[in-house]
């Protein structure tokens, strides 16, 4: 099924002193993937930022409150091993989903809506310290694909972390799905990730301060 999406003009003709316009139709598949991409750098090791990401028990804290997320099952399949840190504070041991890794969680996709929405989603790819990638197998969307990076970069001298998300997603219900993204599921997704990126801001000095009085 395809949608009109566009309507150009591709040429024109002059009849009984009139412009008459030739019109012709741009057509686009609705659950042709459309891409979101953001980036945060952050001022913390990426051993450890790797860490808190890769361990699915810190996803709730990341989204939204009124979404009141939380994992309902989850099977973890151990990543290879993890590489040995310099330094020895920097050496964690926190549970990690690797490659084939299935996480169910549930949440609410409307606030003060009391109903939730499923999610399945399966790790595909994992590479310690670089980055890792999830896929929706069953939920709200036609298709998902999300590719967390999380590389080790440094800025004005200081060392850190870029943490970068590419995701690839298609809706449900053909042209009422390309609607309702425009209406409101692009933009909410938008602010998720900018959420996203304030909570982390604030709980990575947390983890940080944890992680030294463990060592």
């Amino acid at each position: 099924m395809c949608v009109l999406t566009s309507i150009f003009i591709s040429a024109t003709t002059w009849r009984d002193g009139c412009v008459t316009l030739k019109l012709k139709q741009r057509r686009q598949d609705p659950q042709m993937p459309q891409t979101l991409h953001t980036s945060q750098w952050t001022p913390f090791p990426v051993e450890l930022v790797f860490a808190f990401f890769a361990n699915p028990g810190n996803l709730p804290h990341l989204m939204p409150k009124w979404q009141q997320a939380r994992i309902e099952n989850s099977r973890l399949l151990a990543p290879p091993s993890r590489p040995l840190a310099s330094d020895p504070t920097l050496r964690y041991q926190s549970p990690a989903a690797g490659e084939g890794s299935e996480i169910a969680i549930s949440f609410r996709p409307v606030a003060r809506l009391p109903f939730r929405v499923g999610w399945l989603a399966r790790i595909t790819e994992f590479v310690w310290n670089s980055h890792f990638c999830d896929e929706q197998l069953k939920g709200p969307f036609h298709s998902w694909k999300h590719r967390h990076g999380i590389l080790a970069e440094t800025r004005d001298g200081m060392n850190g972390t870029l943490v970068s998300d590419e995701v690839e997603y298609s809706l449900p219900a053909g042209p009422i799905g390309s609607v309702a993204n425009l209406l409101f599921i692009r933009s909410q997704m938008e602010q998720s990730f900018a959420y996203r990126q304030k909570r982390l801001e604030e709980i990575l000095p947390v983890a940080a301060r944890q992680a030294v009085r463990r060592s």
